[in-house]
């Protein structure tokens, strides 16, 4: 990996994204945030380590090793490792590093980030799974609402009400995720409506537990339509989080819009209820 040099030139001023990390990492476990660039001793080059968004955007290697690392994992655990479900994982893991940073700091404190490939990095564990657990923003700037605490300080931009902070949300994180589409497609066999499924799906679902893990899921439903309110291109659908029942309870779940290719392991299992190959579309919203 090549070693950046950090654009955070100096401690972030009080009230600062900085600050607003530290309080949505005690809050959630969804995954760890981190602000700056990562020491460059950390910076192994290895597969489980640290990946600028934008080194993995541009290097094509980066994505095969990864891919790789997952079919030996799935290997170890499975006895086998087909290539599309190794890629499968790899499409949504990777979305969920801006979905999830993104998610976070608009549900906890209304502030949406850069979301650029070149503000963002991400660690793949050192263990289990090679999955992300961990996304750095490495840019100071955001966007919030009128009354946030540091709406006057040079990083902010100040949008007028949080719809308008809910689709600059949706378009930065469509502009990364045209990125990642457009590198990821030619190696795979992944049709383009497949890839923007898995980035509809890493966003509606990021936002829905950003709610749930501060103990507010309906809050997370109401962000996830906020954000996804109707089919907006390029996304594949507006949020499909709907309520069904579970031993006579109700609670929420949703129809996934990309399938894992989980179901192509020996396990006898199936593609999993809420998957496209087996739940119908959901109903158009009604307005």
């Amino acid at each position: 990996m090549a070693v950046r040099r950090s654009v955070l030139t100096a401690c972030p001023p009080d009230n600062s994204l900085l600050d607003a990390i530290v309080r949505v990492n005690a809050t959630q476990d969804l995954m760890a945030l981190r602000y700056g660039t990562p020491p460059a001793t950390e910076l192994t080059g290895d597969v489980r380590g640290w990946h600028f968004c934008a080194d993995v955007l541009t290097r094509s290697d980066v994505l095969s090793r990864w891919h790789d690392e997952q079919r030996a994992w799935l290997r170890a655990e499975y006895g086998q490792a087909p290539d599309r479900t190794a890629a499968g994982s790899i499409k949504s893991w990777y979305l969920q590093a801006p979905a999830t940073l993104g998610a976070l700091l608009f549900h906890y404190e209304r502030r949406v980030p850069s979301l650029r490939p070149d503000d963002l990095a991400f660690h793949v564990s050192s263990t289990g799974k090679p999955k992300p657990d961990v996304v750095a923003l490495l840019s100071p700037r955001f966007a919030c609402l009128p009354d946030d605490p540091a709406a006057e300080t040079s990083e902010a931009t100040v949008v007028e009400s949080e719809g308008a902070l809910a689709a600059l949300l949706r378009a930065r994180y469509a502009a990364h995720a045209t990125r990642f589409v457009a590198a990821y497609r030619p190696p795979v066999r992944f049709g383009k409506h497949a890839l923007w499924g898995a980035a509809t799906d890493a966003l509606d679902v990021a936002l829905w537990k950003a709610g749930k893990q501060g103990g507010n899921e309906s809050a997370g439903v109401a962000d996830a339509a906020l954000v996804l309110p109707d089919r907006i291109e390029p996304f594949t659908s507006a949020s499909t989080l709907h309520t069904t029942l579970d031993d006579g309870q109700p609670c929420w779940t949703r129809r996934k819009e990309s399938c894992c290719f989980h179901y192509l392991l020996d396990n006898g299992k199936g593609a999993c209820d809420t998957c496209p190959r087996r739940s119908p579309p959901l109903m158009p919203r009604q307005h």
